[in-house]
This record gives C-alpha cells, structure tokens and sequence, in this order.
C-alpha cells in the first residue's frame, strides 16, 4: 500500500464550518461589530459602541480614498506605476 498520510483529508462536520481567507484576517472587534450589525442593525451598533464606529469608518474611507484618488494618480504620474 502506498498511502500518503499528508494527502488524507478529513471530512468536515456538519458543525464545523468553512471558514474563508477574509475570516482568518479580521480584527476580532470587527467580528463583534458586523455581528451587532446583523442582529440588531446600524443604529443599535451605533448605540453599543459610540463615536469608535464612525471614526472606524471615516479612517477607513479617508485612507481608501486617498490611496485611489491621490497615491496612484502620483505615482503613474511619476512613472513608477505606468
């Protein structure tokens, strides 16, 4: 028999459940709040955890938009990217 030990998956559980590469990544506090937002809504995520929620949410889009719409264009412009 020329078994490959490393080669033997295992079944998964009903219970057990596939957790994707984004899961693996995220912030535990992220967790928490996209778990309030799904249960109770915005407002009650809001309620629960204050002015955090949307500082979290402005850095995000200040950096995001930053990146996009200033960093990019600059470094095309100087040929790194282009």
């Amino acid at each position: 028999m020329n078994e490959r030990p490393f080669l033997h998956l295992q079944p998964m559980s009903k219970t057990e459940e596939k957790k994707s590469w984004s899961d693996s990544i995220t912030p535990a506090f992220i967790k928490e709040w996209k778990a309030i937002w799904k249960a109770d809504g915005f407002k009650a995520l809001l309620k629960q955890k204050g002015w955090k929620v949307g500082l979290a949410i402005f850095m995000y889009y200040l950096i995001r938009d930053s990146i996009l719409y200033i960093l990019i264009p600059y470094l095309i412009y100087k040929g790194v990217l282009g």
